[in-house]
């Protein structure tokens, strides 16, 4: 068997064990690059000085992320098990340190004049929804019809990161919002469809929306979707919210992923009296 049926075979186990297909497309782009760079090498006969050898040669010399790096790990360690059932000792490997960024968070004033600016109401209602809810892109982009339930008002986020399902409030704001966007569109299968009738809206398409809403009301930053839900998280802890809940609403399965809009939060911060105020 070569390396492409390989491939191809860890593909079809991933797709088995219900990876995603971001996932999936990751591990076998890291997969693909790995072999590549042996290309004079059988798969079988690599081992973790290999691996080692690679990330020095490959990865480091290339300025690739930490991130990159531990999915490639992770990538070859998943392969080797399940193709030649070797659990390669990837565990003496030493992971980069990982880095300790803050998420980006935009004011509400700032979201307030991002959402609001798109003329097209289908713009402005999904970059509406993306803040209220504090939705992923993807999950914005999987919501059906059926996902609001508008009497109780709840929107639910089916089989999302983790294959998770969780239940998120949604205001009555936003919905009247989406009352007057399904009676201008009328979608017929996605809440939010392109321009051929049922077919899911791109996920291209929509950073496209934010592109040009940050272009109309000139904020310069490199604002992408995701800091959409940073504020929307950030608000929540600032307005009072416990962390708990927070972390609900997000779909997070360690709080301490949650924790982390502690430090972002400046509700407490900007009530701390500077000593240089008493000089």
């Amino acid at each position: 068997m070569n390396k492409e049926q390989h491939l191809q075979s860890f593909i079809s186990y991933l797709q088995y064990r219900r990876y995603s297909e971001n996932t999936i497309k990751t591990y076998c782009d890291a997969l693909a690059m790995f072999f590549q760079f042996y290309s004079n090498r059988e798969i079988a006969d690599l081992c973790v000085a290999d691996v080692l050898h690679f990330n020095e040669e490959y990865i480091i010399k290339r300025g690739l992320s930490a991130s990159y790096q531990n999915q490639v790990i992770n990538a070859i360690k998943l392969f080797y098990k399940n193709r030649f059932n070797l659990k390669m000792n990837i565990e003496s490997l030493e992971r980069p340190r990982r880095e300790k960024r803050l998420p980006n968070v935009l004011s509400k004033a700032e979201v307030k004049v991002i959402i609001e600016s798109p003329i097209n109401l289908k713009h402005r209602a999904m970059l509406s929804l993306l803040y209220a809810c504090g939705l992923r892109r993807s999950e914005l982009l999987n919501l059906t019809l059926q996902d609001i339930h508008s009497e109780r008002n709840l929107l639910l986020i089916k089989q999302s990161k983790g294959k998770k399902d969780r239940v998120i409030p949604i205001s009555k704001k936003i919905i009247e919002m989406l009352r007057e966007y399904y009676k201008a569109y009328r979608p017929k299968t996605w809440l939010f469809e392109g321009q051929d009738i049922g077919k899911q809206y791109s996920e291209r398409s929509l950073q496209l929306v934010l592109k040009q809403a940050l272009r109309k009301v000139g904020n310069k930053k490199p604002v992408s979707l995701h800091w959409l839900r940073h504020s929307y998280a950030t608000h929540l802890l600032e307005s009072g919210t416990d962390l708990r809940y927070i972390q609900e609403l997000l779909g997070h399965s360690s709080s301490k992923t949650t924790e982390i809009y502690t430090h972002v939060s400046t509700k407490n911060i900007q009530q701390i009296r500077s000593p240089f105020d008493d000089l």
